[in-house]
């Protein structure tokens, strides 16, 4: 029977010369030189074999997220993670062990605690591993593990009861958790991120079990860099940052806003294959406006109303040089901040930084609306667009819409007039006496003569539109009456409702169906579930930004960008519709099947790639000399695979079952 892991050949001697906290699962080497030391006595250069060092280590299992970081005790041992699976240019060689943290006291004397070893591993890697009677003897492979853990889900019966298990897998068995995710991307996803992590943020304080991330308060000003210090790994490189006053459609959560860096952290390995330990969840605490969590004795936030703008910014700037300071190279992503342009425009020419509510969820909605045109009969200058909510997102969403128009051939004059923004006030106009945020300023109507449309079935009845795009958080807006109207004035009625979560969304699928006779050209933001129609089952698309933000940021990674830039931005959409495969196009899909998401972030970032290199920004030269094809195979190496184990031993094995013979071999 061959072995679930794969054996990489390491050097036969250490030198030990530091310690670290160590708080996740996986355990690797770039110099093959581990350091011990701590505050209690200088470094110690002392030699060990490798095989003495693995009899000392793989033994025991302990997570120390959160420990202060001075200590006289239990000591973590940890070696930095790998540049390269199969050997660097100065001969070092890297080991991975995956799921495996390990304790030592103080007498180096390993002994375990919270066992979390894969039963999936076979004699052989058990043996390689020294976990012989750590975990129950049988073993049938990953199938059976991997059944098990869908059985368990399957088990839970609310949607926060499946949340809550995966989250604790995820911190205790990563590699089972991402296996499970890839394989059942369509069914763990809505458990994974939306719409459940809304339920989960507005509940965090209450179900908190684990520190998952690092928490920001605005009392650490000026002492942000040793704060960041505390973070365990040391290879990150990337980070999803919120501040928690907009969570989705749910308002200010503050801190309990936690949930959304991490599920999309979760996300960014699971469809693009960024590797787990080389991601921050980072959560700001300016104080939270929300006065139910204000009273709430469980809440786990800073009592106070929000600091202001200007403080925050303050703050902002001092967070930015502390992590590019430590990490050079890291991609920032901004996401749900209630005011997110600013941040977006002072960052975005001097750090490597994006914003997906504002270029992410455009970039999606762009990819769908391409494949949209492409099967309207009407010429893309002669679209109109109507936009239900006008805040930061919607005006994103329709400034990379206008983008492709100009791109187009349509004058910037002529594509701004070709949509029209409705926010609660009605039809966004440049003279109805109210002051426009700068947001809106662009896209506000000048050609109104005077009348003021108050309500969307309004502006529809007004402007007649081939479009209708939903960003305003409020379930149901698109109601029969407006819907049968575009049904009417459209052969195939273009109906975007983008809202989460599900409950927010402006209408359904079923809806939009049965209200345009079975016409409609629909994408939503947040799932709905398929209708069979004379015996033909159709299926909605889904604008999920899952589809591109793990490309945008697998591509700015790999190519080493120094900005993300918005030609950057307009090739991820571009690189998207491009990904539909034969049968999808067929089918008249406008978003590839979410289960093939893995190789639709491999074309999107390599197009993101291009789009670099194109514009100069671009710091890993050499891509510029492999084709497409070539490329794309360098992306999928370089992609984190939870199916692959790589330990330390003089033979290669066989990898976990249905894996390739690749894997993970680092970012650099």
């Amino acid at each position: 029977m061959m072995s679930n892991i794969r054996l990489q050949h390491f050097p036969s001697k250490l030198p030990i010369s530091s310690i670290r906290y160590f708080s996740h699962s996986l355990l690797r080497s770039t110099t093959a030189t581990t350091k011990l030391c701590s505050t209690a006595s200088p470094p110690s250069t002392t030699t060990t074999t490798t095989t003495t060092l693995f009899n000392t280590l793989a033994r025991a299992n302990t997570a120390c997220l959160g420990q202060a970081r001075k200590y006289t005790k239990t000591p973590i041992m940890s070696i930095p993670p790998t540049r390269s699976s199969s050997g660097d240019d100065h001969g070092h060689h890297s080991f991975d062990f995956s799921h495996m943290k390990f304790q030592i006291d103080g007498t180096n004397s390993p002994h375990p605690t919270t066992i979390d070893f894969d039963t999936s591993f076979d004699e052989a890697a058990r043996k390689a591993l020294h976990i012989q009677g750590l975990v129950p003897p049988p073993s049938r492979g990953s199938a059976n593990t991997h059944r098990k853990g869908m059985e368990q889900i399957n088990l839970k019966s609310t949607a926060i009861d499946k949340y809550s298990y995966l989250s604790n897998l995820r911190n205790t068995n990563a590699g089972l958790f991402y296996r499970l995710l890839i394989d059942h991307m369509k069914e763990l996803t809505p458990y994974v991120y939306t719409p459940t992590v809304g339920e989960a943020c507005l509940k965090w304080s209450h179900i908190y079990t684990n520190p998952e991330g690092l928490y920001l308060s605005y009392t650490d000003k000026g002492n942000i860099r040793d704060v960041i210090a505390n973070w365990p790994q040391e290879a990150v490189e990337i980070a999803v940052v919120t501040d928690g006053s907009r969570i989705l459609g749910l308002g200010d959560l503050g801190v309990n806003g936690m949930g959304i860096p991490v599920g999309k952290l979760a996300l960014y390995v699971g469809c693009a294959g960024i590797h787990p330990e080389r991601t921050l969840p980072i959560t700001l605490d300016f104080g939270t406006d929300n006065e139910e969590f204000l009273k709430d004795d469980l809440y786990m936030g800073a009592r106070n109303k929000r600091i202001p703008e200007q403080q925050q910014r303050e703050f902002l700037d001092e967070m930015m040089a502390a992590l590019t300071d430590r990490w050079q190279s890291i991609v920032i992503q901004f996401e749900d901040f209630k005011s997110p342009f600013w941040s977006l425009e002072r960052y975005r020419n001097t750090y490597t930084v994006f914003n997906d509510d504002i270029q992410g969820t455009g970039a999606v909605i762009l990819g769908g609306l391409i494949s949209a045109f492409k099967r309207s009969s009407i010429p893309l200058s002669d679209h109109k667009l109507v936009f239900m909510g006008a805040g930061s997102a919607a005006t994103g969403v329709a400034r990379q819409i206008c983008g492709l128009f100009v791109r187009n051939g349509i004058p910037e004059a002529d594509a701004q007039k070709m949509f029209w923004l409705v926010d609660s006030r009605g039809l966004v106009t440049a003279d109805r006496g109210d002051t426009l945020p700068d947001h809106k300023v662009f896209f506000a109507r000048h050609d109104n003569e005077g009348q003021q449309f108050r309500t969307l079935e309004e502006v529809v009845n007004y402007v007649k539109p081939t479009g209708l795009i939903g960003l305003c958080t409020i379930g149901g807006v698109f109601t029969e009456s407006i819907v049968r109207k575009l049904a009417e004035l459209n052969k195939e009625p273009i109906i975007f409702p983008l809202s989460n979560p599900s409950s927010k969304s402006e209408c359904t699928y079923a809806q939009a169906m049965e209200w345009t006779d079975n016409r409609v050209v629909f994408a939503s933001g947040s799932p709905f579930p398929s209708i069979t129609i004379d015996g033909v089952e159709r299926s909605p698309g889904q604008g999920n930004n899952m589809y591109v933000f793990p490309g945008i940021g697998l591509g700015t990674i790999l190519c080493e960008a120094a900005h993300v830039t918005e030609s950057m931005i307009y090739a991820s959409a571009a690189g998207l519709a491009t990904s539909l495969n034969e049968k999808e196009i067929a089918n008249g899909d406008l978003y590839p099947e979410l289960k093939r998401v893995r190789e639709v972030s491999v074309v999107v970032a390599r197009e993101v790639i291009r789009a670099a290199q194109k514009e100069g920004v671009d710091k890993h030269k050499l891509l510029q000399f492999l084709s497409d094809k070539e490329l794309d195979e360098f992306i999928r190496s370089k992609m984190y695979d939870p199916k692959v184990v790589e330990i330390a031993g003089g033979s290669r094995m066989q990898s976990r079952e249905g894996s390739p013979k690749g894997g993970q071999r680092g970012r650099l």
